[in-house]
C-alpha cells in the first residue's frame, strides 16, 4: 500500500510539472505575441488585445451552444468599428491611415479567423469547451488558468501579422508536445523555400519596373488598358505569393506547420500558396477555392456551410463585410460571385458537348486566359481604394471579360431551368 502511495505521489508530481510546463509554454507564446503586436503597432496595439481577451472571456465562460452565437457577434462588431475608423481617415479627412494602424486591421482580421474558428469547433464539439462559467464559484485565478490557452492562441506570435489559419487543436497538441516544437525540417526544405521567396521578389522588382515605366489605367489606350490590368494584377500576385510562403515558413520554423510526409488536410492544416495551381488552372471556382487556401476553407466552413439559400453569393458577402466593405472590395466580391457561379455552368455544358480532343485542348487554352484576365480584372477591383480608379477599371475594356462570362450566366441558366 505505501508503494501505491508512493507511485500515486510521484504521478501527480509529475502531471503538475507538465501542466506548469504548458503553462510556462503558452505564457511565452503569448508575451511574444504581445511584444510583437507592441512592437509593429505600437499604441493601436490595444486594438487587438481588447478584442482578444473579450474573446478569451467568452470562450470560457459560455457554453457549447452560444458561444458561437456571441463571439463572432462581438468579434464582427469591434472589427467593423475599426474598419469604420479607416474608412473616416480615408474617405472623409482624406488622410492616409497610419501604417501601423493597417498592421493592426490586418492583424485583427486574422484574429476574426482564429476566434470563429475556435467557437466552431467547440460549438460542433470538436474542441472540449473549459469547465466552469461566469456563474460558477471558481476562484479567479482558476478562470485566468482556463483562459490562458486562448487568450495564448488568439496572440502567439508566430501567427499574429500572417501565416495560414493554425486551427486550435493543432497549436494545443503543438504545446503540449514540446518535442514538435522544435524545427524539424531539413536544411534543403528551408533552403527551397528560401530560393521560392528570393524569385519571386526578383520577378517583383522586374516587373514593377516594367508596371512603372508603362502606362497607367488613366492614361492608358483601348486594348492598351488590357496589358496594364494584367500586369497590376501580376505584381499583386507575386507580392502575395512571397508573403504567403514566407508567412508559412515562420509558421513552420516554429513548430506549429505540418509535417514532412503528411497530407495537406491533416488537423484543419494547409498553405497559401498552390502557385502552380493558380497559375495554370483554367476554372475560376478552382482557383477561388486554391487562392488563400485556408481563408478559402474558413469561409466555406463559416458561412457557406451554414446557409441553405444563396450560400455562394452569401459567403462573398461576408467575405466582402470582413475585408473591409472598400467600394472596390463590393464590387469586386460581388463580380467574383458571379464568375464563379457561371464557371460552373459553362464548364458543366463544355463536358457535354466538346468530344474531340482537339476541341477540348483549344477550350482549355481559350479558358485559360480568360480566367487569367477574369481574376486580374477582380484583384484590381479589391485592391482599388478609390472611387474613380474603379470607375476607369469598369471603364475599360476589361470590363468586357467579365460581361462575356454574365452573358453566358445569363443564358446558361436560362436552358438549365428550361431543361428541368
Amino acid at each position: 500500500m505505501g508503494r501505491n502511495q508512493a507511485a500515486g505521489g510521484v504521478g501527480t508530481q509529475e502531471r503538475k510539472q507538465k501542466a506548469a510546463r504548458e503553462t510556462f509554454r503558452y505564457l511565452f507564446l503569448l508575451a511574444g505575441g504581445g511584444a510583437l503586436a507592441l512592437a509593429a503597432m505600437g499604441s493601436y496595439a490595444v486594438l487587438l488585445l481588447v478584442p482578444a481577451s473579450g474573446a478569451a472571456v467568452l470562450i470560457s465562460s459560455l457554453g457549447p451552444q452560444e458561444v458561437h452565437r456571441w463571439t463572432f457577434f462581438f468579434q464582427m462588431s469591434w472589427q467593423t468599428l475599426c474598419h469604420l475608423g479607416l474608412h473616416y481617415s480615408e474617405y472623409y479627412l482624406q488622410e492616409p491611415p497610419s501604417m501601423r494602424f493597417c498592421i493592426t486591421l490586418s492583424s485583427l482580421m486574422l484574429l476574426t479567423q482564429r476566434v470563429t474558428s475556435l467557437s466552431l469547433d467547440i460549438c460542433e464539439g470538436k474542441v472540449e469547451a473549459a469547465a466552469g462559467g461566469i456563474g460558477s464559484s471558481s476562484s479567479l485565478s482558476e478562470h485566468m488558468q482556463r483562459a490562458l490557452p486562448y487568450f495564448s492562441y488568439f496572440l502567439f506570435f508566430p501567427a499574429l501579422l500572417g501565416g495560414p489559419l493554425c486551427s486550435f487543436k493543432r497549436f494545443q497538441a503543438r504545446v503540449q508536445d514540446s518535442s514538435s516544437l522544435r524545427c524539424r525540417h531539413p536544411i534543403w526544405a528551408l533552403t527551397w523555400r528560401s530560393l521560392q521567396i528570393l524569385g519571386l521578389e526578383c520577378l517583383k522588382v522586374a516587373l514593377r519596373w516594367v508596371v512603372l515605366r508603362g502606362a497607367r489605367l488613366t492614361d492608358c489606350q483601348r486594348l492598351e488598358c488590357i496589358y496594364v490590368m494584367w500586369s497590376t494584377a501580376a505584381l499583386f500576385k507575386l507580392t502575395y505569393y512571397s508573403h504567403w510562403i514566407l508567412d508559412d515558413s515562420l509558421l513552420h520554423a516554429a513548430g506549429f506547420g505540418a509535417e514532412l510526409g503528411q497530407k495537406p488536410d491533416e488537423e484543419g492544416y494547409v498553405s497559401d500558396a498552390d502557385i502552380w495551381t493558380l497559375e495554370t488552372t483554367h476554372r475560376i471556382s478552382l482557383f477561388t477555392r486554391k487562392w488563400n487556401q485556408s481563408t478559402a476553407r474558413w469561409l466555406r466552413r463559416l458561412v457557406f456551410q451554414q446557409r441553405r439559400t444563396w450560400r455562394r453569393l452569401q459567403t462573398f458577402a461576408f467575405s466582402a463585410w470582413w475585408h473591409g466593405l472598400h467600394p472596390g472590395q463590393v464590387f469586386g466580391f460581388f463580380c467574383w460571385a458571379l464568375m464563379v457561379e457561371a464557371d460552373y455552368l459553362i464548364h458543366t455544358f463544355a463536358r457535354l458537348f466538346i468530344r474531340s480532343r482537339a476541341a477540348w485542348l483549344l477550350y482549355r487554352a481559350v479558358t485559360w486566359v480568360h480566367a487569367q484576365l477574369i481574376t486580374g480584372y477582380i484583384m484590381l477591383a479589391v485592391e482599388t481604394r478609390s472611387l474613380s480608379s474603379l470607375w476607369l477599371l469598369c471603364n475599360s475594356y476589361n470590363s468586357v471579360f467579365p460581361m462575356v462570362y454574365c452573358i453566358l450566366l445569363l443564358l446558361l441558366a436560362k436552358r438549365k431551368h428550361k431543361s428541368n
